[in-house]
Parts: C-alpha cells; sequence; structure tokens
C-alpha cells in the first residue's frame, strides 16, 4: 500500500495540479481566441470555479489546524498534517486565489467598468479574505516549524471568518444592495 505522505505521491500531486492549471490556462486562452459571444458566461463559470475551490481550502484548513493542535509535535500524526496543510496551500488554495482574482478583476473591468458600491465592497471583502489566506498560509509555515502557539478553540473561531467573509461577498454580488 502506497502512503500518501511520501515524496513520490508528492511529485504526484504536484503533476496533477501542475496539468489542471495549465489545462484551466490553455482553456482560458482558447476562449480569448475564440471569443465566443458568451465570452462572459464563461469567463464568469470558470470565476466561479476557483472560488469554490479556493473557498473548500479556506473551509477545511482552520479544521486541519485545530487537529493539528492536538497532535503531540514531531509525531506521526503532526507530520501528516503538516503535508495536508502544505499540499492544501500550494496545490489548491494559491493557485484558486490568484485564479479568483485574475478572472475576477476582470469581469470587474470588463462588466462593470469597475463602477458600483457594491462592487467596492466585494473587492474590500475579497481583499480582507485574502488577508485570511495569508494569514492561514503563515500558520501553515508556523505549524511546519512546530511553532503553533494558538489553541484548538482558536482555530474554531478563525474557522468562521472565511465563512462570514464568504456571506457577504454571495449577498454583495448577488444582491447588490447599492
Amino acid at each position: 500500500m502506497e502512503k500518501q505522505t511520501n515524496q513520490k505521491a508528492g511529485a504526484y500531486a504536484r503533476r496533477r495540479a501542475h496539468f489542471a492549471l495549465a489545462f484551466f490556462a490553455l482553456l482560458a486562452v482558447a476562449l480569448f481566441v475564440w471569443n465566443p459571444d458568451n465570452l462572459y458566461l464563461w469567463i464568469k463559470a470558470l470565476h466561479i470555479i476557483a472560488v469554490i475551490s479556493w473557498m473548500a481550502g479556506l473551509f477545511y484548513m482552520p479544521r486541519l489546524f485545530i487537529y493539528h493542535t492536538d497532535a503531540e509535535p514531531g509525531s506521526v500524526q503532526s507530520e501528516t498534517f503538516k503535508v495536508m496543510e502544505r499540499r492544501l496551500l500550494k496545490i489548491i488554495m494559491n493557485p484558486a486565489m490568484m485564479l479568483t482574482w485574475i478572472l475576477g478583476l476582470y469581469l470587474a473591468w470588463s462588466v462593470y467598468g469597475f463602477h458600483g458600491g457594491w462592487l467596492h465592497a466585494k473587492i474590500g471583502l475579497v481583499v480582507l479574505l485574502t488577508i485570511v489566506h495569508v494569514f492561514f498560509s503563515r500558520a501553515v509555515r508556523a505549524f511546519e516549524r512546530d511553532e503553533n502557539r494558538r489553541s484548538a478553540r482558536y482555530w474554531r473561531f478563525m474557522n468562521e471568518a472565511p465563512t462570514a467573509l464568504m456571506i457577504l461577498i454571495v449577498i454583495l454580488v448577488v444582491v447588490k444592495p447599492f
């Protein structure tokens, strides 16, 4: 039975992630070259896919931190959490965040011309979501060095930050209240 925490599995995961990113980028380039009448809908669909991937990572990472906090530093369990956190961050969350920003800014510019109070508020909340992402990235590095100073209770609280921001962002996008 092959372990998923060894170098071979990690290299395979990286190759799959690079393939997925390359496919995603080629699809986006092909759409711009093809320039279909419904290009906006294609870009919007890719943006939503990227957002879902990013949010999945933002929801899952603090859950990993909660369980990692309870693991003895240096234990097999702790080392497994380190691998899981690092791969989640580098293979899913970072690329998804970048694609979310690129596609979202394109939509904000091409469709709305960066006008609308709701859009400015949404971008501000996405900046806050990005700050949460950076905070989680730093926590991954702290756990990697066995230097986590936060409790499981703290990480349970931090698990709510992406949820609250997502709710506000979705309301702004759908309702456009101002």
